[in-house]
Parts: structure tokens; C-alpha cells; sequence
């Protein structure tokens, strides 16, 4: 086993992911507390923050890591991660913040996440999904989140999160990693809703129009938080 697989066995251990997970937790703690914060549109959501509405947050899978920021509420939030080891770490970190994960996608061989999902939702409890993930291709929007919203009678809420300072990795995604002492943006879009009854030609008309608005509200969000990366 060469050096690179040596290392990338290592990290996969529990107790070293255990580790990074906390690791990760601390670092999106400093980004949050120590960023000056706008939010644009959050009225869309004073609902599902005050536990009144569950809604579904979509998000690019290139935003996951800031999106721990979204949540000022104690309202219960989950968030669709992969089985991958790189999606647990993430699942481990955003734990600490009491944001729940499930496990799987809501497109690839992911009926029994899918089904929890819409469990959730039907119990009054807000979802997050990245309707570009697990492996993309970015920021091109797949069908199973207008299906979850069909399905679950829920409306999609497209979101984005943006910070001034940060880095991105040389992963498919070109993934976000805020850095402290920023100026940050969260933008919330306008909400979309999906019939019981909507057809394979309405369903592909919401997923452009949800496409279109993440990239929007993605735009918005680096303009307003004067993205440097």
C-alpha cells in the first residue's frame, strides 16, 4: 500500500473521523460566531422556524459545509447526506448543531431515504436536501427533490449561503470552506410548490425553474456577502 492509500485508510477510522467531525463542528462554530451576518428573504421561513411549517431546503452540495449557519431555530432539521466517508464527516460535524442526518439520495438506489424523508415532512419536520449531490454533476439539479416535494406536499425553499473570505477544495463540487472573520449572506428564495397530480413535462418544468432560482439565490449570496473565491 503506497503512502496516499496508507493515509486515506487512516482517516477513514472511526475514531479519526470521530475526530475530524469535531474538528469540523469547531471550525464552522468559529466562521459563524465570528462573521457579521446578513440574511435576505429569511421572512419566507418564519414559519419553519417557529415549527409551524416543514419546508425543503435545497441547497447546492458545493454550500454544505456553510449550511449549518442556516438554522437560527430549534425546530427540528434534518439533512440528506451520503453513506460516503466524506458525506459522515460532514453528517458528524453538523450533529453537533442538532441538525439530525439521514442517510442515502433521494435518486440513486435511495427509496428507504426517501421514504424517511417524506416521513419526516409528514411529521411536521424540515428537510435539506442537495438536489445536485451526492456526485453531481454541480449545480445541475436533479429530479428526486421536485418527487419529494410531490410526494410530501411540502414546498421547496432554494437557499444559499456565502461567506466573503474562503477557500475551495479541488473536489467535483469545488466545495466552500468559510473562513473566520468574514462577511456572510444567507438568501432564501421564493418557495416553489409541486402538485400530487403534476405530470413528467410539469415536473421537468419545476426542476429548471428550482435549477435556475439555486443559481440565482447562489449569485445573490456571493454579491451580498462580496465573495473573494
Amino acid at each position: 500500500m503506497d503512502l496516499r492509500n496508507r493515509i486515506k485508510h487512516w482517516s477513514r477510522a472511526p475514531a479519526v473521523r470521530r475526530g475530524l467531525g469535531r474538528l469540523t463542528a469547531g471550525h464552522i462554530r468559529l466562521v459563524k460566531a465570528s462573521t457579521r451576518w446578513t440574511t435576505i428573504n429569511g421572512e419566507v421561513m418564519a414559519q419553519a422556524w417557529a415549527g409551524k411549517q416543514a419546508v425543503i431546503v435545497a441547497f447546492w452540495h458545493n454550500r454544505l459545509a456553510l449550511m449549518p449557519n442556516c438554522w437560527p431555530s430549534r425546530a427540528a432539521f434534518h439533512m440528506l447526506i451520503s453513506g460516503h466517508p466524506d458525506g459522515q464527516l460532514i453528517a458528524r460535524a453538523v450533529g453537533i448543531f442538532g441538525i439530525s442526518t439521514i442517510t442515502g439520495s433521494s435518486t440513486h438506489g435511495g427509496g428507504g431515504a426517501l421514504r424517511e424523508l417524506i416521513r419526516k415532512l409528514k411529521a411536521g419536520e424540515s428537510v435539506g436536501i442537495t438536489p445536485d449531490g451526492p456526485r453531481g454533476p454541480a449545480e445541475i439539479a436533479q429530479d428526486g427533490v421536485i418527487a419529494l416535494a410531490r410526494l410530501s406536499g411540502a414546498v421547496i425553499v432554494p437557499a444559499a449561503v456565502s461567506v466573503s473570505h474562503r477557500l475551495r477544495l479541488k473536489t467535483w463540487d469545488r466545495l466552500i470552506i468559510g473562513l473566520p472573520f468574514s462577511r456572510g449572506a444567507m438568501v432564501w428564495g421564493n418557495p416553489i410548490s409541486v402538485p400530487r397530480e403534476c405530470d413528467t413535462a410539469e415536473a421537468e418544468v419545476l426542476r429548471r425553474r428550482l435549477q435556475e432560482e439555486l443559481c440565482r439565490v447562489s449569485t445573490d449570496a456571493d454579491e451580498a456577502a462580496d465573495a473573494r473565491a
